[in-house]
């Protein structure tokens, strides 16, 4: 009896040992730890992380260059004059009307060119940007679907899906609504824009991005952005930051007001909603 007992203990022993030696050599590589590999290596195909741009904390650092935009259209035209930024030489105190001085999302491609982090998660089906700027996020389909025709409501951040081309990773997007600006200095777009985005990892630590803008209602030609780099931040973890009433309420007391727009009156959201409307 004790010799069976024996015998059944050793059996189980050897199977509980071929089962993990089975386990190890049927994990998949991706599993392995970060450090197993290289120092300095990296997949080309493997977008994930926490990325800041690596202009820094220096606000206006955007995708499109707002000296180099293509000449507007007479809607584009319209639109530009009706905008008043925060930066720049059309800056006027207490006047600035940028959507997300009320709490607006900022979009794509302006949100990109925030000086705040963002970072990828690349799933089987899609790839999701989640955004430390007003905790944003957007999903970019990767399971071979096309660009709706006609997409079914305009939204912020439009309806994207993505392919790689070699070790480009291509966003095409449509469906956006005409809100957001491009960049901080009003250029503006419409709910024709086709967005076409290009992700290419440069190294272990820099990721580039750049953009192609094709909105035959507001400009008279495709406006072609140069690279911007960004860095990986492995250490890094997305903060809060949410965009609520009473900053804006400190924008009217302590800037608004005292500059004298409007007759000194406060200026309230439906106010500011206007302005950007006429």
């Amino acid at each position: 009896m004790k010799k069976a007992l024996l015998k059944l203990v050793i059996v189980l022993a050897a199977l509980v040992y071929c089962a993990g030696a089975l386990a190890q050599v049927a994990a998949p590589a991706t599993n392995q730890a970060p450090s197993s590999r290289p120092s300095g290596s990296f997949s080309p195909h493997d977008l994930n992380g926490l990325w800041m741009t690596a202009s820094g904390l220096t606000a206006g650092q955007q995708l499109v260059d707002p000296n180099a935009h293509p000449p507007f259209t007479p809607w584009g035209q319209m639109r530009f004059d009706m905008s008043f930024p925060s930066l720049g030489p059309r800056d006027v105190a207490g006047k600035e009307n940028d959507p997300i001085l009320r709490c607006d999302p900022d979009g794509v491609p302006k949100i990109l060119g925030s000086p705040h982090p963002f970072e990828i998660f690349m799933l089987p089906d899609r790839m999701l940007q989640i955004f430390e700027k007003h905790h944003d996020w957007r999903e970019i389909w990767t399971d071979g679907r096309g660009l709706p025709k006609d997409p079914p409501e305009l939204t912020w951040n439009g309806y994207s899906v993505g392919k790689w081309e070699g070790d480009t990773f291509v966003v095409d997007s449509v469906g956006f609504n005409d809100v957001p600006w491009l960049d901080y200095y009003g250029d503006p777009h419409s709910d024709e824009m086709r967005l076409t985005e290009y992700y290419k990892r440069v190294d272990a630590n820099t990721l580039s991005i750049s953009v192609t803008i094709d909105d035959p209602k507001a400009y008279k030609s495709v406006w072609v952005g140069k690279p911007h780099l960004f860095t990986l931040k492995p250490k890094w973890a997305l903060q809060e930051y949410y965009c609520i009433n009473e900053e804006l309420n400190s924008y009217d007391r302590d800037i608004r007001i005292p500059s004298g727009v409007d007759g000194g009156k406060p200026n309230t959201k439906a106010d500011t909603a206007k302005d950007g409307k006429n």
